[in-house]
């Protein structure tokens, strides 16, 4: 009897083992490579409002270089396969001065300089697709809160056909800075987030830019600027992002809030 007692003891404890959960991804052989290193892109993503779906997309990013030339054979090489900076920094040849990293700008002109603008446009806009498939399949289980808005980290990598591929997406990424660049970066798109959390109320509600952010769904996409060059592959509307462009976030603030003012005065 007690043997028999201990033994469904035993099953009632497995029982209760916690079961944990795993994502299994493929793991992608043929990434595209700079100067023989593999990357990936780190971009941000605010989102507002789940329901409805109102997303922002900032304009600055960075890629991540591995430090070491990329090979199959050596994948336990966590310097050659990882491009994380928490990883990179631990190797003994990394400069922590120079870094890993290049701006999204930066690398736009190198991809334009090696495949021309229309791949580019088109890798950019397949982008732009992750991003809101990504945000419209958590959309039901999400708790919508008014007020409550979430920054989010998205890692992209690319292969070698200019295909991106989502690795992750980071709630409440890493806002450490890691060089001068890079914390002009992420101060700016610290400001530029608490301007659309508007605080003050000082925004209308119709903006389509603030800062460095473009908004590119709201409810529905977003189109661009009346007399945007029409840039997408099924001959409608192009997407209001500008990822990896000209950031003049500090110019636009000014005639933003000007134009706001003068509103205001004017309804008064």
């Amino acid at each position: 009897m007690d043997w028999r007692k201990d033994s469904r003891s035993s099953d009632d404890q497995k029982e209760e083992i916690p079961v944990e959960n795993y994502v299994a991804q493929r793991y992608i052989e043929n990434p595209y490579l700079i100067g023989g290193r593999k990357f990936d892109l780190r971009v941000y993503v605010l989102v507002m409002s789940y329901i409805p779906l109102r997303a922002w997309l900032y304009r600055d990013g960075f890629a991540r270089f591995s430090n070491t030339r990329f090979t199959l054979n050596s994948i336990d090489d966590q310097y050659v396969h990882l491009t994380n900076v928490a990883v990179q920094k631990t190797s003994p040849d990394y400069h922590p001065k120079k870094g890993c990293k290049w701006m999204l700008q930066r690398f736009r002109q190198y991809l334009a300089s090696k495949h021309g603008p229309e791949a580019v446009e088109t890798l950019f806009s397949n982008m732009d697709n992750i991003f809101i498939k990504s945000l419209q399949s958590v959309q039901k289980v999400i708790i919508s809160d008014k007020h409550c808005f979430e920054l989010y980290g998205y890692d992209i990598l690319i292969d070698q056909d200019l295909k991106p591929w989502l690795l992750e997406v980071n709630a409440s990424p890493s806002l450490t800075a890691s060089s001068p660049e890079d914390y002009e970066l992420k101060a700016c798109l610290l400001e530029d987030t608490l301007h659309i959390v508007d605080m003050e109320a000082r925004l209308t509600g119709k903006e389509k830019r603030v800062g460095g952010f473009d908004l590119m769904w709201n409810d529905g996409p977003v189109s661009r600027e009346e007399g945007a060059p029409d840039l997408s592959e099924t001959g409608n509307f192009a997407t209001n992002t500008h990822l990896g462009c000209i950031n003049d976030r500090k110019a636009q603030l000014r005639q933003l809030f000007r134009s706001l003012q003068s509103q205001k005065k004017a309804s008064s």
